[in-house]
């Protein structure tokens, strides 16, 4: 069995998969770490034990002890890799402390998977266990796509497009091998991807998970300029700027009222409605430039929670790429379907529910199995 764990900045999924099997044994979802944890279960956990507390170590030993059966290996998701992780590793004490050095890179996210890899380690000291890697997906792009025209002096130390939800972009790629594709991945972050014949072409993000578009509480792209502004003109500290960029923004600071599209679509709020239009309209614009990186489109994906569950956000987005020949069927984007691309559309629109656990499983069985 594959223990597969996919921590989140405030969340961990954990999933036990038997090698080759499409749809894990068993798995848990805990939410809101660190606040009021919320647990979701597909297992043998009791609907009347309450949620574990404490940090993600905590957390994962209160479902390590839980698991229906003990794993044969452990699969990771690690979300920055640097510049040397293009592909997943087994880890050891090296890779663990090169990791380590990545955390200021992904302040949010890294220690997190690292407290995991710990708790495994302590649990099953002799368990292998395998990173997989966010920003692995993205090396396969032109070294043109990965470059800031920055002083090449910085460049070369490794200041370039990272890029990031990489293992919910192979999944979509592994799902359509072939031909050109666009992926939106929608969710509390949010980017785009484009992929030509299975291989990433270029994405949103860039050196950090705050970059390109704009997300649940997060600014995504800025203009540089407005940051020193905050800095120099209104005396924010640089601690200050990225808690208000990163915890402040998007759709939580655009209407003032939620970074929840759900109640920002029930809201009768003109700010609300702002919000939603404006996410809808950055979706568009960067997918304007990621076409032209493409060459063209032959399928639009959405995949992650708002991209499979916001049916008005769809529409929204297909109405503005309408121009590259993207029409939606509105019947089956409302009942959320599979396809819903309309039989005049020139691209098919898909929806594929995002899977990254499947694609840690798959990748650990790659690894240790030799295949």
């Amino acid at each position: 069995m594959i223990l597969v764990l996919n921590t989140g900045s405030s969340s961990l999924r954990c999933a036990l998969f038997r090698p080759g099997a499409h749809a894990p044994a068993w798995r848990a979802h805990v939410a809101e770490i660190g606040q009021e944890p919320r647990l979701s279960v597909d297992g043998i956990i009791s609907d009347r034990e309450r949620s574990p507390t404490g940090d993600h170590a905590a957390v994962a030993r209160w479902l390590f002890a839980r698991l229906p059966s003990a794993p044969n290996a452990a699969g990771h998701r690690v979300v920055h890799g640097g510049l040397h992780y293009a592909a997943p590793v087994r880890l050891d004490a090296r890779v663990v402390e090169a990791l380590e050095g990545l955390v200021p890179l992904a302040p949010a996210h890294q220690p997190q998977a690292l407290a995991c890899i710990r708790a495994v380690g302590e649990s099953w000291p002799d368990l292998p266990q395998v990173a997989c890697f966010d920003t692995a997906f993205h090396r396969t792009q032109d070294r043109l796509a990965q470059l800031y025209p920055l002083p090449r002096a910085l460049i070369d130390e490794g200041l370039v497009r990272f890029g990031f939800h990489g293992l919910s972009y192979a999944h979509v790629a592994r799902t359509f091998p072939h031909g050109r594709v666009l992926a939106a991945h929608l969710g509390h972050g949010a980017s785009l991807c484009a992929i030509r014949d299975g291989r990433s072409v270029a994405t949103t993000m860039g050196f950090t998970t705050l970059d390109g578009l704009m997300m649940s509480s997060r600014s995504g792209a800025v203009d540089p300029g407005l940051v020193l502004h905050l800095i120099r003109e209104r005396g924010l500290s640089p601690d200050a700027v990225a808690e208000l960029l990163n915890e402040r923004s998007g759709l939580l600071g655009v209407s003032g009222i939620s970074d929840d599209v759900r109640v920002l679509e029930a809201s009768g709020a003109p700010e609300a409605r702002e919000a939603l239009d404006l996410f809808a309209y950055r979706v568009v614009r960067e997918a304007g430039s990621l076409f032209a990186a493409l060459g063209g489109l032959d399928t639009l994906v959405f995949t992650g929670g708002i991209g499979e569950h916001a049916t008005p956000v769809r529409a929204g987005i297909c109405r503005g790429l309408a121009f590259a020949g993207a029409v939606l069927d509105e019947a089956a984007n409302g009942q959320g379907k599979a396809s819903i691309g309309d039989p005049s559309s020139t691209v098919a629109i898909r929806i594929v529910p995002a899977d990254e656990e499947r694609e840690i499983a798959l990748s650990v069985a790659g690894l240790l199995g030799g295949r």
